[in-house]
């Protein structure tokens, strides 16, 4: 591996008076590096989608595009399992920054060189070579998240960190819109956001760091005193080999299966709404650039309060039960989606209103799965964990939210597009129950196992 890669080497501890402003200081500093660091990847992920209705006036089918666009959720997909290994293995100081500068690369090559847009097989190896990139930022995050927060704190953390989805995802339909007021060129929709990610990309080199110890600092366990049931010292702060980590913490953890099938279906309905918005509304409902660029941000702004209720939720309506608030919460998507769907054009304040209540709801159920995945592998571990379950969300929902609906419609109109949609909807809350018996199943032998561990000390 590159040495600036590498982990970051511990060095020798601080002297205790130092530990806790050091820690508190730095955590600060981490958190804003991932949330911040984490929106700007969102700035050059998904804009691709706001150039749709002007390619497909220049001459592409909905199909040609959907297929296109499905290159970075396929990209993505794997490369957030397959990187995921390796930032296990990396220091997230230089991990992150690197995949988002690589990132905004590919986005500004789009937006500022005309062949870059003109084929699909172009559009395609250009959007993959994104996706892949994109693959880099999540799995980071986990890992600092983990190593920086202990189990006890992370509900509420992992709830506020998810916004960053959101923050970022509503951003570049807004830098569009600018772009297109003072250039009056729809190609600004890929480089302007890249410009945004490439400063931010330097902000995050500069304020990340690597693991606690790698700054003189006691892991986080010994920290805050809070040590999960089954921690083991040697076992939880050693590293992992890649065969460990994908055999033993991935492929035979049972439930991480079934919240990654779930996750196919989150993210059909997340990216079906959010891809097609703008050619939808623009084609069915009529929208003007500026409303159906507002509705596109205004969904993913939605998110913010939505997932910070979902996390609240979680911990004390449901009592810490992951799959029955996310059943909760995708019941109520897939009856916002009928409506959003059967509401006839002409009422634009229905459509907007939709639009910001599925954004409120669906980004709950997809940080439950995200958290719920660092919590059931070791930390060392943990970001390959969540890399499972994004290569299932991103390779099966994202791919068919593109690919699959931009054929359908195509062929069947949006009515097929939308029958794709809510019969995907429907499936997520099956799934989501099932993890409900299987949380309880995970919880016992979580206490039995640290009975075990309490016993033997």
């Amino acid at each position: 591996m590159i040495g600036f890669l590498r982990p970051a080497a511990h060095i020798s501890r601080l002297d205790d008076g130092k530990i806790d402003p050091v820690y508190k200081r730095l955590r600060i500093q981490v958190f804003l590096g991932i949330f911040f660091g984490y929106a700007a990847y969102y700035f050059v992920r998904k804009n691709f989608a706001l150039a749709i209705p002007y390619l497909v006036q220049e001459g592409f089918s909905k199909g040609e595009l959907g297929f296109a666009l499905s290159a970075i959720s396929i990209a993505y997909g794997l490369s957030k399992f397959l990187m995921a290994s390796i930032s296990d293995r990396s220091n997230s100081r230089f991990f992150l920054p690197l995949g988002l500068t690589a990132s905004a690369v590919v986005m500004m090559t789009m937006g500022f060189f005309p062949w870059a847009t003109s084929s699909v097989t172009i559009m395609f190896v250009l959007l993959f070579i994104n996706g892949w990139f994109q693959g880099m930022g999540w799995p980071p995050c986990g890992r600092l998240m983990v190593h920086w927060w202990s189990k006890s704190e992370r509900g509420g953390l992992v709830a506020v960190w998810n916004c960053a989805h959101n923050v970022g995802g509503g951003i570049p339909a807004l830098l569009f819109l600018l772009g297109m007021t003072i250039f009056g060129d729809w190609h600004t929709a890929f480089w302007i956001p890249g410009l945004a990610a490439l400063v931010m990309a330097v902000i995050c080199l500069v304020v990340l760091r690597d693991t606690p110890q790698s700054c003189g600092l006691p892991s986080i366990e010994e920290y805050k005193n809070d040590y999960p049931e089954d921690y083991d010292k040697e076992k939880d702060e050693q590293e992992f080999t890649a065969k460990e980590i994908f055999v033993e913490y991935v492929f035979k953890n049972k439930m991480l299966w079934i919240i990654a099938f779930a996750n196919v279906f989150v993210y059909l309905i997340r990216y079906g709404i959010l891809d097609w918005s703008p050619t939808y509304l623009s084609e069915v409902k009529h929208f003007t650039l500026d409303k159906s660029s507002w509705a596109y941000a205004l969904y993913e702004y939605a998110g913010i309060p939505g997932t910070l209720l979902c996390g609240w939720m979680s911990d004390r309506v449901f009592k810490g039960n992951r799959g029955a608030t996310g059943f909760f919460f995708m019941l109520l998507v897939t009856i916002a989606t009928v409506v959003y769907w059967l509401n006839p054009a002409g009422n634009p304040g229905v459509d907007m209103a939709c639009m910001i209540i599925i954004g409120f709801l669906i980004y709950g159920p997809v940080m439950l799965i995200g958290l719920h995945a660092l919590e059931l592998a070791p930390k060392k571990a943990a970001g390959t964990a969540a890399g499972f379950t994004g290569l299932f969300g991103y390779i099966g929902g994202s791919v068919a939210a593109s690919a699959i609906i931009g054929y359908t419609v195509d062929s069947f109109g949006w009515d097929g597009g939308f029958y794709v949609m809510i019969t995907g909807s429907v499936i997520a809350c099956l799934l989501m129950l099932l993890t409900v018996a299987g949380e309880k199943r995970h919880r016992r032998k979580m206490e039995a196992m640290g009975e075990t561990a309490y016993s033997s000390r």
